[in-house]
C-alpha cells in the first residue's frame, strides 16, 4: 500500500487512459460504485460486481475518453481517481463517471482532475449528480463556477427507465479550452 505523508508533497499526474489501464480502472470502478451505492442503493451482483456498462463502453465505444489520476511522491505512483467522458465526437460532452479515492479527497485532486477534463475537450458539457449526494452537489457547483463563472445552468431530469428514482441534477456549461 502506498501512502503519502505531509512532509513528502505528492505531485498529481493526469493522463489519458490506455487499454493497459483497464485492470486498474476495473478496481477503481468497484470503489466508485461502492461509494455510489450509499446514495443509489445499488447492490453488487452474485459475483460481487456492480454494473459497469459505462466502464466497458469507455474502452470499446467511439467518442469515449478516460483520464486516470496518480499521485507521485515517495515510491510508487498511487492511482487516486479517474474520469470517463462520452460524446467527445459530438456537440455535447457528458462527464459519465468521476471518482477520487477517499484518501485523496479534500486536497484539490478532484477539482484539478475536473478542470483538466473540462479544458481538454472545449465545448458544451453536461454533468449529472444526485441531490442526495451532498458533497457532489457542492463540488460540481464549485467546479462549474470555477470553469465559467456564473455562466452555467442546473436542472432536474428524470432517470431514463427508472421512475422509482428521484431525478438527477444536470449542470450544463460551455468551456473554451486551455
Amino acid at each position: 500500500m502506498t501512502t503519502h505523508t505531509p512532509h513528502a508533497p505528492a505531485r498529481l499526474v493526469l493522463r489519458p487512459t490506455t487499454p493497459a489501464d483497464r485492470p486498474l480502472l476495473e478496481r477503481l470502478w468497484l470503489l466508485f460504485r461502492h461509494d455510489m451505492s450509499d446514495v443509489t442503493g445499488a447492490l453488487p451482483d452474485a459475483t460481487g460486481q456492480f454494473r459497469r456498462e459505462r466502464l466497458d463502453a469507455a474502452f470499446t465505444e467511439p467518442g469515449w475518453h478516460g483520464v486516470v489520476a496518480h499521485l507521485e511522491g515517495d515510491g510508487t505512483p498511487a492511482p487516486v481517481g479517474f474520469a470517463l467522458v462520452r460524446g467527445t465526437d459530438q456537440d455535447t460532452r457528458v462527464l459519465s463517471s468521476f471518482f477520487v479515492v477517499r484518501g485523496a479527497r479534500r486536497g484539490g485532486v478532484g477539482r484539478r482532475l475536473a478542470a483538466h477534463v473540462l479544458a481538454a475537450f472545449p465545448g458544451r458539457w453536461e454533468i449529472a449528480f444526485q441531490d442526495a449526494n451532498r458533497p457532489a452537489v457542492r463540488f460540481w457547483r464549485q467546479v462549474a463556477t470555477e470553469a465559467t463563472g456564473e455562466d452555467w445552468t442546473e436542472e432536474h431530469r428524470p432517470v431514463p427507465g427508472r421512475p422509482d428514482l428521484p431525478p438527477d441534477t444536470w449542470i450544463t456549461l460551455v468551456t473554451h479550452g486551455r
